[in-house]
């Protein structure tokens, strides 16, 4: 029997965010700390293995609050399911044979849930590895991400851009750009795999006590954006630059300028919308301790450079009074890519 187990690693944004939805440009990193996986294997019939996401045993009344408030109403059950539906789609659209073999499926993530870390779309784009490879099909990298989008957009209602799933996708550090003329006439972005060794020592600071479903934020953006809001319509073109000039820095190690476009991206995105003040106070903590930071995705992580290693103790230190972790972040290694 043959048995595929994929992987999807966790997505850190380091700058453009939340451009990737407005044709912007992004830099985002795919981490090797936090990873959801699958496993499928040849069954007699389909079957989806529930995961602890989707578990209907609890302790006691608490338990199930917190589960909820945790992994919301619906675990990652409907995650499954949507991209089995949606590979079946396009497999028939693209008239590729799916084989009438019946598989058993099941889940596991540790990405910590709802902290802008991207798990969602993790738990997608392992599914589309491990089905692409029981009914060895080929899908290309920027036709995948796509899909992997779809699923949560078209198939689920999520609010959503594209800037996780290339970054899953393609794997360790990417700068995308959505040029809205290219991505309209080819059906995607540009996109750009660069050496992970360009990158500074980071650090990313998470609460799941913060844990705040990306769609909420992107929502009210989405409709001031659609309604020609001119300060949307300017934040969304200024991300774009930052990460622009963020991969010239990159590529120069111009790691001051770079922590400056860094707290630049959080600020104007605080001046765009209302934050969590308690998302708020982790920014402010790490400006206090001198590092710079911004959202790692939509809240309840951040993301900074932070070189000193006794500085980074003292991150850690701190944080930890705030019910928060802190980790270097291990970027996964460079892979052959889009030019």
């Amino acid at each position: 029997m043959r048995i595929i187990e994929t992987k999807a690693s966790a997505r850190i944004g380091l700058l453009g965010n939340p451009s990737d939805g407005y044709f912007g440009k992004t830099i985002s990193i795919a981490i090797k700390d936090f990873r959801a996986s699958v496993v499928l294997y040849e069954w007699p019939e389909l079957e989806i293995v529930l995961g602890y996401q989707d578990r209907g045993l609890f302790n006691g009344i608490d338990d199930l609050v917190e589960d909820v408030r945790l992994n919301g109403l619906y675990g990652g059950l409907r995650l499954i399911k949507a991209s089995i539906k949606l590979f079946a789609d396009y497999c028939r659209q693209k008239e590729f044979p799916l084989s009438s073999q019946n598989f058993a499926l099941r889940y596991e993530t540790e990405i910590p849930r709802q902290v802008g870390l991207a798990g969602s779309s993790a738990i997608i784009t392992a599914t589309f590895r491990a089905l692409m490879d029981f009914y060895r099909i080929e899908i290309p990298n920027e036709i995948l991400a796509n899909l992997i989008l779809e699923v949560e957009t078209m198939e689920i209602g999520i609010e959503a851009g594209l800037q996780d799933r290339v970054c899953q996708v393609y794997e360790g550090l990417v700068f995308m750009d959505f040029n809205e003329a290219y991505f309209k006439a080819n059906g995607h972005g540009r996109y750009q795999s660069l050496d992970p060794d360009l990158l500074p020592p980071l650090f990313l600071a998470y609460r799941e006590d913060l844990s705040q479903i990306s769609g909420i934020y992107h929502s009210n953006l989405r409709e001031r954006w659609k309604l020609g809001d001119p300060k949307v319509v300017k934040a969304m073109q200024t991300f774009g630059e930052l990460a622009e000039e963020g991969k010239h820095c990159l590529v120069e190690r111009d790691y001051d300028r770079l922590a400056t476009l860094i707290d630049r991206n959080f600020d104007i995105r605080s001046e765009l919308v209302e934050l969590d003040p308690a998302n708020v106070e982790m920014i402010h903590l790490a400006r206090r301790l001198g590092v710079c930071a911004k959202y790692a995705g939509s809240g309840g992580s951040i993301v900074g450079i932070c070189e000193e290693d006794d500085r980074f103790l003292r991150l850690k230190e701190e944080f930890g009074r705030l019910g928060c972790k802190v980790i270097r972040p291990n970027v996964q290694e460079l892979k052959p890519g889009p030019d």
